[in-house]
């Protein structure tokens, strides 16, 4: 294989290594031929009916991971079984199905090419490399392979070593109008930095990419959330380029990752741009991303933004713009947080001003701390909202010596997200990166006394501070082993454990063990099998099935999308007939990411005596208002969903994506964390 992967679109050359490796893959294929009969014609087209016996049997295999009953699928005439049973392992993810799938990056028809192509990607192993290359067409130069060439660069992306990275990123024979090969190219380079390989010449494809509007919109869109998301790279020099496209860019999606990047400058050309678009932008999505830019640059310059950012409306820039403040706030300006915790305000943003305050009033300050800190506590005890009182703990965590109050309070409350909370905000104290220096001589006792909390959170056996106390407890530089004589809590308490209903604190408890027992590769369990498609209910819905969500800001109406999730939608189906959803909240707001909810305990560790399979297939987080399942892991789903407010590429291919807002994505931009469901039906 040629080092730079010229990719040709019209003027072929000859690869010999690719010419040999293609003669060796004719053999596969005649034996993929054999399954057709000469007097058969030969079939040509995709069809997911889910009434099709044989169909539902392939997706039952998927559900059960029975890997060797979908192989011989693989060679089956009808390319609807070829292409289901490839398209199964991306979500199984088995690196067993590697040499198989290989055969079906020959097939004769594209969709089947492509599946096969994503399964390996989605496989993520290196063994699959040289392989998508081999079955890369090189001479395709009437683009009749050009979706299954797009598949495999973004395949490459996901699973080929850092050897394909400088040829993925030289590739310039492709034309501006040659769109969906561009796209491939930009996933791929995209893929790879979201696995942290980055190239100087990827990145200054990536700029060409996002900075140059010849380019078609999708490619500048992917290009500009590599820029977004690629960590490292060194934007220095190209700060004049993207700020031009920044000010200029009409698409808000490609804005709001622009923003990020030209964070990433540090340069006052980028800071100029950011402050005059942050005052003529009119989507708060991209205002949210500014303020978090401004992180980069020194705090007087973007002071007065930030400020008049707190006083926004809109609560998602309020809390960003608060949130700047608990990140990159100054000692000096301690006190004026804590004169704005107490201004008029919503009380997420009090209290995220409160634990701005604490985090920065200079400790020797001994009266303001105490003062603080004691508003916190008065401000906990009288709120009625739970989530109120986790922000209180959570303001209050960033004062060590709270610890007590914290255990006291927390961890006997009846409210799940409340005990959960509290072990978070003792964990957060434990971190302290100056734990030794702030408790001074105490440190040791205190530190024990800590440790005694984290083994009672996880003997009083519930799940969520379970999960938080096993997580902390390994991490190496807090070197828990010297204070622990032993693990026996740990292993009783995995024995109590639920399954497949508390898989995820499963899953946690024992990487703990394995770390103090110095077990390597940590292997998490799988769920077994417990939630068979309804294949009735499947084929039931109406072919624009809607559901219905509503809350006190208004109703969210979600498309439905069986065709791609069909045991995901049939389990949505069954809980909303069954009215689970109704009174749960949503128990998690990210500005500019995402609403959560569904959770049975409302901390996000909730779920029920069984899980479902991930179902991954071909898609992109690449607009706003998809709906995915929330997961702690490949298959350990259940009844927690998400709604992002703008694209989310990097969670493509790990969590399924199961409906879309078909109406009321302004209502979705209004959702505060502990809004309530108060209704989901199907329409």
């Amino acid at each position: 294989m040629h080092k730079h992967l010229k990719t040709q679109t019209h003027d072929p050359v000859t690869f010999k290594p690719l010419r040999t490796l293609k003669l060796l893959l004719f053999f596969p294929l005649l034996l993929l031929s054999r399954c057709v009969l000469p007097t058969e014609e030969a079939l040509t087209e995709v069809r997911l009916d889910f009434k099709d016996k044989t169909l539902q049997k392939l997706y039952d295999f998927q559900d059960r991971q029975l890997i060797d009953s979908l192989f011989p699928f693989f060679r089956h005439r009808d390319p609807t079984y070829r292409f289901a049973s490839a398209m199964a392992f991306a979500s199984i993810k088995d690196p067993r199905a590697v040499d198989s799938l290989n055969l079906l990056l020959n097939d004769p028809v594209e969709k089947v090419k492509v599946a096969a192509a994503y399964a390996m990607g989605q496989i993520g192993k290196e063994a699959a490399e040289d392989k998508l290359i081999a079955a890369f067409d090189q001479f395709d130069t009437l683009a009749l392979s050009k979706y299954a060439n797009a598949a495999i660069l973004e395949a490459v992306g996901k699973c080929a070593s850092e050897k394909y990275l400088e040829a993925l990123s030289t590739i310039s024979t492709y034309r501006l109008t040659d769109t969906v090969l561009l796209e491939g190219q930009a996933w791929g380079l995209y893929r790879y930095a979201l696995r942290g390989m980055t190239s100087k010449e990827g990145t200054e494809k990536m700029i060409a990419f996002a900075t140059n509007k010849d380019y078609p919109q999708s490619v500048r869109f992917i290009a500009a959330n590599y820029l977004f998301r690629a960590r490292k790279i060194k934007l220095a020099g190209y700060e004049k380029a993207l700020a031009e496209s920044f000010t200029k860019e009409e698409d808000p999606r490609i804005r709001m990752s622009l923003a990020i990047a030209l964070g990433k400058t540090k340069s006052p050309t980028a800071l100029n741009s950011l402050i005059y678009q942050y005052h003529i932008e009119n989507d708060y999505r991209v205002k949210c991303n500014i303020l978090r830019a401004f992180g980069n640059f020194k705090y007087a310059l973007v002071l007065p933004t930030v400020l008049e950012a707190v006083k926004d409306e809109n609560l998602h820039i309020a809390l960003s713009a608060v949130q700047f403040f608990i990140l990159h706030g100054e000692p000096k300006e301690a006190s004026n947080y804590w004169r704005r915790a107490k201004d008029p305000a919503p009380w997420q943003v009090q209290l995220a001003f409160y634990a701005a305050a604490n985090r920065h009033m200079p400790v020797y300050f001994v009266d303001s701390k105490k003062a603080i800190n004691w508003e916190l506590k008065k401000r906990f005890e009288k709120a009625n909202n739970p989530y109120e009182k986790v922000a209180a703990i959570k303001a209050l965590a960033e004062h060590g010596w709270n610890y007590r109050f914290i255990k006291q309070f927390a961890f006997p409350s009846d409210i799940p997200v409340m005990r959960t909370a509290g072990m978070e905000a003792l964990a957060k104290i434990c971190r302290m990166p100056n734990f030794r220096n702030f408790f001074g001589k105490n440190y040791w006792r205190i530190k024990k006394e800590l440790t005694a909390y984290l083994v009672e959170g996880i003997q009083d056996s519930d799940p969520g501070m379970m999960a938080v106390a096993a997580g902390v407890l390994r991490e190496p530089n807090l070197k828990f082993q010297e204070i622990l004589d032993s693990l026996t809590f740990l292993k009783v308490a995995l024995k109590k454990l639920a399954l497949p209903r508390e898989i995820e604190t499963y899953n946690e408890l024992k990487k703990t063990l394995d770390y103090f027992d110095g077990v390597p590769n940590n292997t998490p369990v799988k769920p077994k099998f417990s939630h068979p498609i309804d294949w009735r209910l499947v084929n039931s819905l109406k072919e624009n099935e809607q559901a219905l969500i509503k809350t006190s800001k208004g109703e969210i109406r979600l498309q439905l999308l069986p065709k791609i999730a069909p045991a995901t939608v049939a389990n949505f189906v069954e809980l909303i007939n069954k009215g689970f959803y109704d009174g749960k909240n949503f128990h998690r707001v990210v500005p500019n990411f995402v609403i959560q909810g569904g959770c049975p305990r409302g901390d996000g560790y909730g779920s029920l005596d069984y899980t479902i399979r991930s179902e991954l297939p071909y898609l992109h987080y690449d607009a706003e208002g998809y709906v995915g399942m929330a997961s702690a892991g490949n298959h350990t789903e259940c009844t927690q969903f998400f709604i992002t407010h703008s694209p989310t590429p990097h969670l493509d291919g790990n969590y399924t994506i199961f409906a879309k807002v078909a109406e009321g994505m302004e209502v979705v931009h209004k959702i505060e964390v502990g809004d309530r469901m108060e209704e989901v039906t199907l329409q």
